[in-house]
């Protein structure tokens, strides 16, 4: 059985995320938006698309193989050194000040904007050398959280992965939802019902539809 309330008495909602993702920054600032006006509780949690995609980095685009291979570890390993070394409760303000400047601001997932998060949210400086830390003092730490929350999903699906407690008790996991712009308000809260009740069907397999319009900032 998994957890059903938190110490405060809400329903937990664990939300993985990689940093470097902008379907999952909307995401996440969609829930944000839901735990105002449903009785929910955001818990972070990381994961990693350069560790989801390391089988198959032969198979990607050249433009995007680049970018797993080295941008995308920078975030994740600073990311997981504030929570190993401050606690997890580090993770959702500093995850909001990375978003902000890589996504809101343009700034990219540079180091210099790792850095800025860092500051944004009072965190030492010195976290920012382990972005370039190849042998990466908390690797296992780090693929344990992406284990934890791919494995509850599948392999052919990316980051954001929320899971919630089921009726039963049990927790239901999805991808998703991808939303641009993301919702406010009543809104929000429309769509997070919508979700768990077709996510709650134990023989639900996917909905989808094509969008050509990339990720909208302009309401955050």
């Amino acid at each position: 059985m998994s957890e059903t309330v938190t110490s405060s008495g809400k329903t937990p909602v664990d939300f993985w995320f990689d940093p470097l993702c902008p379907w999952a920054w909307m995401t996440s600032r969609w829930v944000l938006e839901v735990e105002k006006v449903r009785d929910i509780e955001v818990r972070w949690h990381i994961m990693s698309l350069a560790v989801l995609n390391e089988p198959k980095l032969d198979e990607l685009p050249e433009e995007y193989r680049e970018l797993l291979e080295t941008k995308a570890w920078k975030p994740i390993r600073v990311v997981t050194a504030a929570w190993q070394k401050h606690g997890a409760d580090v993770l959702g303000p500093l995850y909001t000040a990375l978003g902000t400047r890589i996504h809101n601001n343009g700034e990219g997932p540079t180091v210099e904007a790792v850095a800025g998060a860092l500051a944004d949210v009072g965190l030492p400086a010195d976290l920012i050398d382990y972005a370039d830390q190849e042998d990466f003092e908390f690797d296992a730490e780090l693929r344990a959280s992406h284990k934890e929350g791919i494995d509850k999903v599948g392999q052919d699906v990316g980051t954001p992965v929320i899971a919630v407690p089921g009726s039963d008790g049990e927790q239901i996991a999805f991808f998703g939802p991808v939303v641009t712009p993301a919702p406010k308000g009543e809104e929000a809260a429309r769509l997070w019902d919508g979700t768990l009740a077709v996510a709650s069907v134990p023989g639900f397999y996917e909905i989808k539809r094509t969008r050509t319009k990339g990720p909208d900032f302009s309401n955050l």
